[in-house]
């Protein structure tokens, strides 16, 4: 069933720039695009909390009135008006769940959904700037801690708003005993001040230290099968171990601060409770107030508890989420270094040339050429000719006489693929993960399975193209892994194709396999090989070696002629 106080549709794409430059902005933002659930909270959550602070007053009124000898009918009305707050507190009660649940999921959804549409915009960019962990810290903590703290909000304003009702009801009775509650209430609630910066401090190093220990697992777990063909799993176990004391630490240390602030809420407002219970107690022993107004005055002041508490609960939930605001704004402030042009211009249809003046790198089109240089060089090289990975400096690439960085984006990862050892294996289904979604005929995943020398590990499988694949491809071996990557590229067919060492991980035979295969099937498009690979440069049309600094060494020349 919709929730009507939630609709994720409605959700906006991005975060104003101003409002993702500091933690207190993007919350009022947050609150801005939906007040109703937390405007609807805070009325529910005012007429939750107010009977709760008549309620002494009324049972005062009624013991004053049986003292008096009033007769029972009075008896009996204060008894129904204390009947009538306790059913009016119970279905405003009830209200007040939904209504701070729906401000919850509201604050979670909205922050879920801009916070991963932004890291889909950011793409590979994202890899160089923040820390694997970062986003899934952000995605299972921070954004929990926002919406607790959109959940306190109605209980907040209703325990302010009744507290200084109780506080101006007992000052009317009792001028002495309203000026002890005005004066130790808002104490108990600053007493608790002190406690939430180190909170805060601790909390920020909590979350830094849980940031690393993410990163690291996730390394951990994508290299394992590495780790232990090299014999490095204990090292990494003991440094993960190390790691994780110290996230263990950080925990305490907040803990311990926690634990403080909690106390500190019981204590305070008791204390506030006990020393206005025995002041009204010498009041009505020398008279001054009577009897019921005493019951009264204890019954207030004992109230007067549950929302310094609440004031508490909502301090170090503010607290917390303004620490994980901070965070999500740190990774809403990262820029793609891949921008969208702002008039693009069309690529020309067919076959196309890729070409960097600034490095020498000339892909004729519908010609495969290799590329041969140093491994450090490799990635930034085809970042830069496809734009991607943050690679800068893409102005002098021409592909098909347009400059790179004035194709629109869409079309230009609709013409241009790079496929290389950072790309990686989706959970799901053999066929899925090949073919991403998209209609493929039997026979074009045929011809890329068999390109890529990949049909064997099909068959291999239990179920075929049906079988079902773990995240990273890890039931399978390093060469398997490549060589079903590589057929995702092929059978994508893109016009132009990066290949950043397809074959490096596989033995001599099975190169030269795919080597001729591949040759044979991009016939007619464009294709760039990064490869030092003798059997690569033997069916290159052209082929560009480049020096260490990623300057041409030689010449191009074509395949079979001596550079």
């Amino acid at each position: 069933m919709t929730n009507r106080l939630f609709d994720a549709s409605t959700a906006p794409a991005a975060v104003p720039e101003a409002d993702a430059r500091g933690p207190w902005r993007y919350l009022w933002w947050l609150a801005r695009i939906r007040p109703w659930p937390l405007v609807l909270s805070a009325l529910l959550g005012t007429v939750w909390m107010l009977p709760l602070a008549l309620i002494p007053l009324v049972i005062g009124h009624a013991i004053d009135e049986a003292g008096q000898g009033a007769g029972q009918a009075g008896l009996y009305g204060w008894s129904l008006l204390a009947l009538g707050l306790g059913i009016l507190q119970a279905l405003a009660g009830a209200g007040l769940i939904q209504a701070a649940v729906g401000a919850e999921a509201h604050a979670l959804s909205y922050t879920h959904r801009v916070l991963l549409r932004h890291v889909v915009r950011l793409g590979a960019t994202l890899r160089g700037k923040a820390r694997n962990g970062d986003v899934a810290a952000s995605a299972a903590a921070d954004v929990e801690s926002i919406g607790n703290a959109f959940e306190v909000v109605g209980r907040t304003v209703g325990a302010v708003i009744a507290a200084v009702l109780v506080a101006v009801a007992l000052t009317a009775t009792s001028p002495l005993l309203g000026l002890a509650v005005l004066i130790g209430v808002p104490a108990a609630v600053l007493g608790i001040g002190p406690l939430l910066r180190p909170l805060q401090e601790r909390d920020e190093a909590q979350r830094e230290q849980m940031g690393i220990a993410t990163a690291q697992a996730g390394d951990i777990v994508a290299g394992l099968r590495i780790l232990r063909g090299i014999g490095g799993e204990a090292g990494f176990a003991e440094r993960f171990r190390r790691t994780s004391q110290q996230v263990r630490r950080a925990g305490e240390s907040a803990g311990r601060m926690e634990a403080w602030l909690q106390a500190a809420g019981v204590f305070l407002p008791g204390l506030v409770t006990v020393g206005i219970v025995w002041f009204g107690a010498r009041l009505a022993l020398s008279g001054t107030i009577t009897a019921g107004e005493l019951v009264a005055f204890y019954g207030a002041s004992a109230f007067l508890t549950l929302p310094v508490s609440t004031a508490t609960e909502a301090a170090e939930t503010l607290s917390l989420a303004r620490v994980a605001a901070a965070r999500i704004c740190a990774l809403l402030r990262l820029t793609p270094e891949t921008a969208q042009p702002g008039n693009p211009e069309p690529l020309p249809r067919g076959a196309l040339t890729l070409a960097d003046p600034d490095t020498g790198i000339t892909a004729e089109a519908g010609r495969l050429t290799v590329v041969t240089a140093h491994a450090d060089r490799t990635g930034d090289l085809a970042g830069r000719l496809t734009r991607s990975g943050g690679s800068g400096g893409t102005s002098a690439v021409l592909l098909g006489g347009v400059p790179l960085d004035r194709v629109d984006l869409t079309e230009l990862r609709s013409q241009v693929l790079r496929s290389g050892p950072a790309d990686t294996l989706f959970s799901g289904t053999v066929r899925e993960e090949l073919t991403a979604g998209a209609a493929r005929t039997r026979e074009a995943l045929d011809r890329a399975l068999f390109a890529a020398d990949a049909t064997d590990v099909i068959d291999a499988l239990p179920g075929g193209l049906d079988a079902h694949l773990d995240e990273g491809g890890r039931s399978l071996s390093g060469g398997q892994r490549q060589r079903l990557v590589l057929a995702r590229a092929l059978l994508a067919a893109p016009e132009v194709l990066i290949l950043e060492d397809p074959t490096a991980s596989v033995d001599a035979h099975t190169e030269a396999r795919i080597v001729e295969r591949v040759a044979a099937l991009r016939a007619g498009r464009t294709t760039v090989v990064f490869s030092d690979s003798p059997l690569w440069r033997g069916v290159a049309d052209h082929e560009v070696r480049l020096d260490p600094d990623g300057v041409p060494s030689s010449p191009d020349r074509a395949a079979g002629v001596p550079s």
